[in-house]
């Protein structure tokens, strides 16, 4: 049986879903614990930290 393709409108669901799954699951780790750390490799770490910089030199 061959494999089926998905049409555009469907690849584009998926990614974004797969995309809007993420970004939710990220902006909803709020809470205090070890668990909820996120890693120090993570973009939004590494954004927050060059933006504390920046404030920090504007002052």
């Amino acid at each position: 049986m061959g494999v089926t393709r998905l049409k555009r409108k469907d690849r584009r669901n998926k990614t974004t879903s797969r995309v809007e799954v993420q970004f939710l699951s990220l902006g909803s780790n709020v809470e205090l614990g070890s668990r909820s750390k996120m890693k120090k490799s993570n973009q939004i770490v590494k954004n927050d930290a060059i933006l504390n910089q920046l404030v920090l030199e504007a002052k």
